[in-house]
């Protein structure tokens, strides 16, 4: 079978089924074990794909840098291919891909229509020589070829890895400039592979940690504007922001959606306290959730929105808790040694990514929810602010490199600490948010 989609109306793409051919029986796909040992990526084989040669070219390279850039899979070279395959409709010679140790196999045909393009692919399982799942059609406008080729990636990496695709899906971001004395910070969102940038704030206030809402059309971030850090709201699509906190007595920042869209969570500073607080999107009701002389901050909600997890030094130096909705007393769950802060839960639920400081070093580590399983990701002068990739399977954050001429960048890493990759940027950045794989 072949199956056609559309994008979502914001970029106009669309999927379908495609025959596949003659499919036999199979009882263990091919697919990729990931598992906390080493990795032999898969070697996969990735034509040219057939159609309006230009364009194919492009989606085609972008199909294979999305693949090949999460370490589990490894191209094999196209000037070593044995098979030359005349049409995208062409039986597959399996002995030939084995011929140059192929397990997976992408097959693609691109074609251009005016303003519109059309991209069908099919993924094959060389070592049983057979189809991996169904063909599949994409119809979308030319000018979102990346998205498409995202797309494609998305459906053959769920296939070989049995994960949540993630490829499809956006960053927000903050672009820093000038000397660290004096930063000039504005908001971007872009590709998870930072392509496709679009600016979202100039660079005339300072703004701090944007956060995607759940469904990706709104943004969280704090902005001083009015000269005191205060939370402001931004439709993505409209460019358009309004405050959400505006009392000139209190300092408002660290903001996060909850799963659900409807209530953000954020630190509220007033009187030389700190305390975590709630607040109604729509109606700006809101209300206390802790109370205590410490500074409470950077909360973040649980997959299913009944939890969240948050920074405090109650206990005398920064430690991570946990608590219900109700603010009920907060159960703490990091007792390493060094301080914690900026936690981040998962996707899955499993796991909450946060910053550690032991000394003078910083980590991107993971812990499980009751505080075991720690596991440190990275070590450098300065890691901070981790956020999830929407399938819980990588973690981005900012690294800092040291003196007067250090610069921020962003970075990713797989949650087993392996594949640890800078993002393809040509300017300073920080503060990533993951948003949603998109429709």
């Amino acid at each position: 079978m072949f199956r056609r989609l559309i994008l979502a109306p914001a970029f106009l793409l669309a999927a379908a089924l495609l025959p596949a051919g003659p499919v036999m029986a199979q009882d263990t796909p091919l697919r990729i074990e990931i598992t906390d040992g080493v990795i032999e990526p898969m070697s996969i084989a990735i034509p040219a794909f057939h159609g309006d040669a230009e364009i194919a070219a492009r989606i085609r390279q972008v199909v294979a840098d999305d693949l090949t850039g999460t370490g589990l899979f490894s191209e094999i070279p196209v000037a070593t291919h044995v098979a030359r395959p005349a049409s995208f409709t062409e039986a597959v010679s399996y002995d030939d891909w084995r011929a140059v140790n192929a397990q997976a196999l992408v097959s693609a045909e691109v074609r251009q229509m005016g303003d519109n393009i059309s991209v069908g692919f099919r993924l094959f399982d060389v070592v049983s020589g057979q189809p991996q799942g169904d063909g599949m059609q994409f119809d979308a406008r030319a000018a979102d070829w990346r998205r498409a080729a995202h797309k494609i990636a998305d459906q053959i990496y769920a296939r070989l890895t049995g994960e949540k695709p993630y490829f499809d899906s956006r960053v927000a971001f903050v672009q820093e400039t000038g000397p660290k004395s004096a930063r000039i910070k504005r908001i971007g969102v872009m590709d998870y592979d930072g392509a496709n940038i679009l600016w979202m704030t100039d660079s005339s206030s300072l703004v701090l940690a944007p956060k995607f809402s759940p469904d990706g059309r709104r943004l969280l971030f704090t902005s001083y504007d009015s000269g005191f850090p205060q939370i402001q709201l931004m439709d993505v699509a409209t460019v358009s922001a309004r405050p959400l906190t505006r009392d000139a007595s209190t300092m408002a920042f660290a903001p996060t959606f909850s799963p659900d869209g409807r209530w953000v969570a954020y630190s509220r500073e007033q009187g030389g306290n700190t305390d975590i607080w709630l607040m109604d999107v729509a109606t700006g009701a809101q209300r206390a959730l802790t109370n205590s002389p410490a500074i409470d901050t950077s909360p973040g909600f649980s997959p299913d929105g009944q939890r969240i997890v948050f920074e405090s030094d109650r206990s005398g130096a920064p430690q991570l808790y946990i608590m219900g909705l109700d603010g009920a007393e907060p159960s703490r769950i990091s007792f390493g040694d060094g301080r914690y802060g900026t936690p981040t839960w998962s996707p899955k639920g499993d796991l909450i990514a946060f910053t550690k400081q032991i000394g003078e070093r910083f980590h991107i580590g993971t812990m499980r929810t009751d505080g075991s399983s720690e596991r440190m990701l990275t070590e450098s002068f300065l890691d901070e602010g981790p956020t999830w990739a929407p399938n819980g399977r990588v973690v981005m954050f900012t690294r800092a490199t040291p003196g007067g001429n250090g610069q921020p960048r962003l970075h990713s890493v797989d949650i087993t600490g392996r594949n640890m990759r800078p993002m393809n940027l040509d300017f300073a950045a920080s503060d990533p948010s993951w948003g949603p794989l998109l429709p």
